[in-house]
């Protein structure tokens, strides 16, 4: 039932194209036969047969080609007479017009079948079965029409030109197909992987910074006054848990872009979406609420694409490897960079790397240079991008408000 079904076409245009097809080869193969007008019985014995096997290669040819080149090889190209072209053996064989490559007017149909069953032929084995079959036929022909030498030669560029070739063209193609199949797929494969590599990217700057302030939250709660032992504790535990959970988080993201490993997204991919003068504002009032000591010092100009990154990755830096430092946060159109002193009380967390890492391959992409290491008795992150226009992609095309230039924001 399974192949019945594959013998529907799926279409109208699939059933005008077949029948189009049947026609065409019943009219050839009518030209090869008796004269219907002159001896009509010849016609109806050698002719109608012929069309009858026609059709049912057609039938068959769509889902089943090398069926259909079976089915097809009485009209093969068995009679040596008229040929692709003649050559002048007269040197090694006694007949000068030897034939070669033979063509009938069926061989076209014949080639094309030949070159759909290597295009859409999935297993291997039955194609070589085949044309042992065809290479049977085409030795028997030989051998009855006398054995000659020419004959021999005749012969087997008919199966080359006629079956061999052709079935190799197909399979080309069936492999260049799927060559660029799997290289659509390597493709949206790595689009995915990138995808979830900045997803990664986006978690670990984001959830970090925000739990990194819950930290500095949390140890301020730990010092002030008034608060019995039970509150102090409970804030100790909530400092210790956001450590904690910064520490569980550090290590999933780190498998997931061991997983996924592409090459991060440039900056010039991602487009900043408003001021960003204002999203580092935003930034620093933010840290300053969760207790931390932090100045802001904004200098006129366009403010770089990748500033709210750079002044992300520095304070939740500061917060977790500095608490209590007071930090810096110096803001131009070329440099970008956060320093903070020595901590005040013992770190909220032990190792990371991950936001510093990815952060320095983009600054890399943007073709800027990102330093990061002791400053005096504290640290500073600190990153340098090349001096272009308004028109640097890497600039948010916002000019600075005139109220963003803020110190002790």
């Amino acid at each position: 039932m399974r192949h019945l079904r594959r013998l529907r076409r799926e279409s109208r245009r699939q059933v005008v194209y077949d029948l189009l097809l049947w026609i065409a080869l019943g009219v050839f193969i009518a030209a090869m036969g008796p004269d219907p007008f002159k001896d009509p019985a010849a016609f109806g014995m050698v002719t109608a047969p012929r069309v009858v096997l026609a059709a049912a290669a057609v039938l068959v040819g769509r889902p089943y080609p090398l069926a259909a080149l079976v089915l097809l090889l009485p009209l093969g190209p068995w009679r040596f007479t008229e040929g692709f072209a003649t050559v002048d053996l007269s040197w090694l064989l006694p007949r000068q017009g030897v034939k070669i490559f033979p063509l009938l007017p069926t061989s076209p149909f014949i080639i094309w079948y030949a070159y759909l069953t290597g295009r859409r032929l999935s297993r291997v084995w039955p194609a070589p079965a085949a044309f042992c079959l065809v290479t049977c036929v085409g030795v028997s022909v030989v051998l009855v029409m006398g054995g000659d030498l020419a004959l021999w030669v005749s012969m087997v560029t008919a199966l080359v030109g006629t079956y061999l070739v052709p079935y190799l063209l197909g399979l080309l193609r069936r492999r260049l197909l799927q060559q660029r199949r799997q290289t659509r797929l390597s493709v949206a494969a790595q689009a995915r992987l990138r995808e979830r590599a900045r997803i990664a990217r986006d978690m670990h700057d984001s959830l970090g910074h925000d739990l990194a302030l819950i930290a500095v939250r949390a140890a301020g709660l730990e010092l002030a006054p008034g608060l019995d032992p039970a509150q102090v504790k409970a804030a100790g535990e909530l400092r210790l848990a956001a450590a904690d959970a910064t520490e569980r988080l550090r290590h999933i993201i780190g498998l997931l872009r061991e997983d996924s490993d592409p090459p991060p997204l440039s900056p010039v991919d991602e487009p900043v979406v408003g001021p960003v003068d204002g999203d580092v504002a935003e930034l620093v009032w933010r840290a300053r609420d969760s207790g931390m000591s932090i100045t802001l010092d904004l200098a006129p100009g366009p403010v770089p694409g990748l500033a709210r990154a750079v002044v992300q990755e520095g304070i939740t830096n500061a917060a977790k490897h500095a608490p209590g430092a007071a930090v810096q946060v110096s803001v131009s159109p070329y440099r970008v960079a956060v320093r903070n002193g020595p901590p005040r009380s013992r770190p909220t967390a032990l190792s990371g790397g991950l936001g510093l890492a990815g952060l320095r391959e983009r600054v890399r992409l943007a073709g800027g240079t990102l330093t990061a290491g002791p400053a005096g008795d504290g640290f500073e992150l600190a990153v340098t991008l090349p001096l272009t226009g308004e028109e640097d992609p890497l600039h948010s095309g916002v000019n600075r408000r005139p109220d963003a230039r803020r110190s002790g924001a």
